[in-house]
């Protein structure tokens, strides 16, 4: 098959185009990105033009499926919640008009249209928009994932390693469900080829409070670290402060808020099989030794 996939040269995008070049998919990719190219001549690259419709269209005639993980983890200069969610329906006609019979589209658990956290109302609003579009689609949900060069599982690590206790914002027994990165490509690849209409919450099979994460990674690591109760407000401020340490945005109060909220739980079964704890403990010695920044990965 001919599948584009967005953002190729990002995390989840890069794993799942890997899976499908390995898999022997005709693999071609829209990216903005000015990081190197990992696959080299074994796809094909081209820019996204949301300004240009018209030439979007065309970059995607004669593909069958559109992989899309394009979006924006935060508001931050150029790059909103809003714009994304204005240059994914971009996207989405494009794809229509060029043909693409099916679309596997990165959603999030627990999309609310009504919700005050522009993340999951955006979320929420493309879904809508995809379910109404007349083509194909398969809506994947995942809450966290994780692997190599992920953000939150290794910024965690990093931060047992170098802070002398670490904070829990509020009680910390909201919940999580991490699915692996590989697992979850996987699981992209597979839709590609179907054609059913649905909606999947990609989680993996164990889910954690926030609390016990931070517990599993600091015994993985063998650190004995404090792990406290802080305001929401107080934890915030000291990811901030952490921030312009470190040149990065550590978290947002819509962050905080969407965890405290319970956003990234739901009652389904997995459809991951790597297990977080034994993952942590397979990469103890190279996890978290270096921070990894949202920015810099922008």
């Amino acid at each position: 098959m001919k599948i584009f996939v967005t953002g190729a040269f990002g995390y989840s995008g890069r794993y799942i185009a890997q899976r499908l070049v390995d898999a022997g998919h005709g693999v071609s990719t829209l990216t903005n990105s000015r990081r190197p190219n990992p696959f080299g001549a074994k796809i094909r690259v081209s820019p996204f033009n949301f300004d240009d419709p018209a030439r979007l269209q065309e970059s995607l005639r004669g593909a069958d499926v559109l992989i899309n993980t394009y979006w924006v983890r935060f508001d931050y200069g150029a790059f909103s919640h809003a714009e994304a969610v204005r240059n994914t329906k971009v996207l989405f006609q494009a794809a229509k008009h060029a043909g693409i019979r099916r679309i596997v589209h990165v959603s999030i658990t627990n999309p609310d249209i009504h919700s005050e956290l522009p993340y999951f109302r955006g979320k929420a609003e493309l879904e809508a928009h995809l379910e109404n579009l007349g083509v194909s689609y398969c809506i994947l949900r995942p809450a966290v994932l994780f692997g190599r060069e992920d953000i939150l599982i290794n910024n965690i690590a990093w931060s047992l390693r170098h802070l002398p206790v670490f904070g829990v914002f509020g009680s910390g027994e909201y919940k999580l469900q991490p699915i692996y990165i590989d697992d979850f490509a996987e699981l992209a690849m597979e839709k590609a080829v179907g054609a059913t209409n649905e909606v999947i919450n990609a989680i993996g099979p164990e889910t954690f409070s926030y609390r016990e994460l931070a517990q599993v990674i600091g015994d993985a690591l063998g650190l004995k670290r404090p792990i406290i109760s802080v305001p929401a407000e107080v934890g915030y401020w000291a990811g901030r402060w952490l921030g312009l340490m470190l040149g990065d945005v550590v978290i947002t109060r819509e962050e905080i808020r969407g965890l405290m909220e319970g956003r990234l739980y739901v009652d389904a079964p997995p459809v991951g099989r790597m297990r977080l704890s034994e993952w942590v403990i397979e990469n103890r010695e190279t996890l978290g030794r270096n921070y990894a920044s949202e920015l810099a990965r922008r």
